[in-house]
């Protein structure tokens, strides 16, 4: 196997596709993982230039993270790429109990060595700024900064009320974190602001990207500080993007490839945990369009004992399918209707959500014959997907008007999942039309 270009853990599962998107629809195949593989799967995609593995730590606690994410790392750490990415929700939503940043570059140093960890959040592919450190995203067209964005500030589990993500960082760990800028980016003494930010003992640098000129220096930054061994990077898919950009200019790699739509299917199935008013308005524009809606009550799901609730959503899910239709299952419909207060995370409840949810999708598809099917929600994602026999995704169509949220194929043991396409799309990610997109195989129409 050649040496990699890049690796990474995706600290949920809608965010490792971001990146693998990110990277081959810029002509680097990437094959994504969703366990440590064993050799003989890893040698089936031997061919890959870049290699990911799919986690959930976005929605753990630091005592987790301390006992799963030293082998992930090591792992990643065994490939010998050029560069390890710890990846990370591009609105850096997290907190010191629940998905804790700081504490994931803590366990990554250990590993990796105690050099500067490079941190870029900035990706304009997915209206995601950085500016003199502080954080913005777009919402509808809008861009805000992200302790004033209208979904991120209100998060359910991690809402974000600072944007100077140093400042954020530091509830978090007592990692000192350094700056460069989108004006020393700009200035012609680049190299001199980089280098001097990563020498004057900060353990963690923010890169600034606020366009594409910023994007490339940053790329350019990014390859030139990498170290022998592997560089540990933390950041968004906005590292990918960066590094593509600077991987073209040296002639590592060519053209993005062409992809050709798969075309439509006659159904779909959807299951979505996410509260997002994105995935609402989706939703609500799937119902309008041929889908049949069935809403799940989360509580049942989230119990110890939810056999009777699955049977039910099963059985319903199954009659629409049957009558031709495609249905989407949903535990929420918008942030007014979250149930989340009631439901608790030390005993592992809002986890079983995605993994019955994963069972459901499963059986649906298995049952029903159905070649593709698409899972809602960054968390919800990371736990179904897990009880859906997959070992391991490739790229089958990047969606340019819904960047972060391409169409997957699943690689399994078994043959009833095998070769089935999969969209696996984050709370705020997708246009309104995203489900009947995915249905009908295409990237505009």
């Amino acid at each position: 196997m050649q040496t990699p270009l890049l690796s990474y853990y995706g600290d949920d599962l809608t965010g490792s596709t971001d990146v693998m998107e990110a990277l081959s629809s810029h002509g680097v195949e990437t094959a994504l993982f969703l366990r440590i593989p064993e050799a003989a799967l890893l040698e089936r995609f031997a061919h890959c230039r870049a290699f990911g593995l799919a986690g959930t730590s976005r929605s753990q606690t630091p005592d987790w993270m301390a006992e799963h994410l030293p082998s992930a790392f090591a792992w990643l750490k065994s490939l010998r790429a050029q560069i390890a990415h710890y990846k990370v929700c591009s609105t850096f939503d997290s907190s010191p109990a629940v998905g804790n940043i700081g504490k994931a570059i803590e366990i990554g140093r250990e590993i990796f060595g105690k050099a500067p960890v490079p941190l870029v959040l900035g990706a304009p592919e997915i209206r995601r700024y950085t500016s003199f450190g502080n954080l913005f995203a777009a919402f509808r067209g809008e861009t805000y900064r992200i302790d004033r964005h209208p979904v991120m500030s209100r998060h359910p589990v991690t809402p974000m009320d600072e944007a100077d993500i140093r400042k954020h960082l530091s509830r978090q760990t007592s990692l000192k974190t350094g700056l460069v800028d989108i004006a020393q980016l700009a200035s012609s003494n680049a190299d001199a602001a980089t280098d001097f930010a990563f020498a004057e003992g900060n353990d963690i640098v923010l890169l600034d990207v606020a366009g594409t000129e910023s994007q490339a220096a940053v790329g350019r930054q990014l390859w030139r500080k990498r170290r022998s061994g592997g560089q540990f990077a933390c950041g968004s898919s906005g590292v990918e993007y960066a590094l593509v950009r600077e991987w073209h200019r040296l002639g590592l790699i060519g053209e993005a490839p062409a992809f050709t739509g798969p075309g439509p299917v006659d159904r779909i199935a959807v299951v979505s945990g996410s509260v997002s008013p994105t995935t609402e308005r989706q939703i609500r524009h799937a119902l309008q369009n041929g889908f049949d809606g069935i809403e799940l009550d989360p509580l049942a799901l989230a119990a110890t004992e939810s056999g009777a609730a699955l049977e039910d959503a099963m059985a319903r899910g199954l009659a629409a399918l049957g009558e031709g239709r495609s249905v989407i299952l949903y535990t929420a419909l918008g942030p007014s209707s979250d149930r989340g207060n009631a439901i608790g995370l030390e005993d592992g409840s809002r986890h079983r959500i995605g993994e019955r949810l994963g069972l459901l999708i499963k059986e649906l598809v298995k049952r029903a014959g159905l070649s593709r099917a698409v899972i809602a929600g960054g968390d919800t994602s990371s736990h179904a997907l897990g009880q859906l026999s997959v070992d391991a995704l490739t790229l089958r169509l990047p969606l340019p008007q819904s960047p972060g949220s391409p169409l997957c194929t699943a690689h399994s043991a078994d043959p009833s999942i095998d070769g089935i396409e999969v969209a696996l799309k984050g709370g705020q990610v997708g246009l309104d039309d995203y489900f009947a997109m995915i249905r009908g195989g295409r990237t505009a129409g």
